[in-house]
């Protein structure tokens, strides 16, 4: 056998598997998506049915009077938006600053930084919890969104690894120009580190709009719960009634915004993997 027909063969067996894997990742989604239009009697049909006889759409326009479903949309938008803009761009300052200015300490302050991510949440949470409960934000939003304003370590190190590569005259001579340090970093650094940023912000943003702990442990009345206590809701309430096909819109409406996000940044996701890849 030839190298271009082992090499052909080998790039079979590796397509058969990606697309096993594929069929895996995707048949979870689809299987949400067909129960979400059928009757409650097709759920439990045997053999399975993929795909329903008729479309009920109907559960598309019940899940708004059945909860606050919208409430719970324009809450997890409040906190996920505010703590990814204002986070993604204190992050990347910190990251910056870790990787091309000089100041005393910088590295015992970066590894000092990074042994926070050795402390698990739990750990932490009784604390947090007895030092919101002191300032009165119990019941708000604002425990889930001022600790991100302030960053994210894994993004300030992601970022801050992605700059290490680019090289130093640049900045060095951006500062003989007489470019001031926030100038270095919105024209000169900012746009060179756009993919990164991007691929850590749609994680970030994937992360707060699928966190369930911290929501259920600060907030308590309906009007201020995030989409994820939500839908926590409908699964405990209409479960038992076997109303699945109510859950899974729900569910699919709670997953259209990090879709949307995901296709809008795609570019730059995998623009950040390949660039990646190439440095690595």
């Amino acid at each position: 056998m030839s190298h271009s027909q082992k090499r052909r063969t080998a790039n079979f067996f590796i397509f058969i598997l990606l697309a096993i894997g594929a069929i895996f990742m995707i048949a979870p989604l689809l299987w949400m998506l067909t129960t979400s239009v059928k009757d409650q009697q097709d759920v439990f049909a045997l053999p399975p049915k993929w795909i329903p006889d008729i479309f009920h759409w109907d559960k598309y326009a019940e899940i708004w009077e059945k909860g606050p479903l919208l409430t719970g949309i324009t809450n997890s938008l409040i906190v996920a938006l505010s703590v990814t803009i204002v986070g993604t761009f204190t992050s990347s300052l910190a990251a910056f600053s870790f990787a091309k200015l000089k100041f005393p300490h910088k590295n015992k302050i970066f590894l000092l930084l990074l042994s926070a991510i050795m402390i698990p949440y739990p750990a932490v949470m009784i604390p947090q919890f007895i030092m919101f409960s002191e300032l009165g934000w119990v019941d708000t939003l604002l425990p889930l969104i001022v600790p991100g304003l302030f960053g994210n370590i894994v993004m300030i190190f992601f970022i801050r690894q992605y700059l290490v590569s680019v090289p130093n005259e640049i900045i060095e001579a951006a500062k003989i120009d007489g470019s001031s340090y926030f100038r270095l970093f919105s024209t000169i650094t900012f746009p060179l580190i756009k993919p990164a940023v991007a691929a850590q912000l749609i994680l970030w943003f994937m992360g707060i709009w699928n966190d369930y702990l911290a929501p259920i442990i600060y907030l308590n009345s309906p009007e201020n719960q995030t989409l994820q206590l939500v839908i926590a809701n409908y699964n405990a309430t209409y479960a038992i009634q076997t109303d699945y096909p109510l859950i899974m819109a729900a569910s699919i409406i709670a997953l259209l915004p990090v879709l949307i996000t995901f296709l809008v940044f795609q570019k730059q996701i995998i623009e950040s993997v390949a660039i990646s890849g190439v440095k690595g």
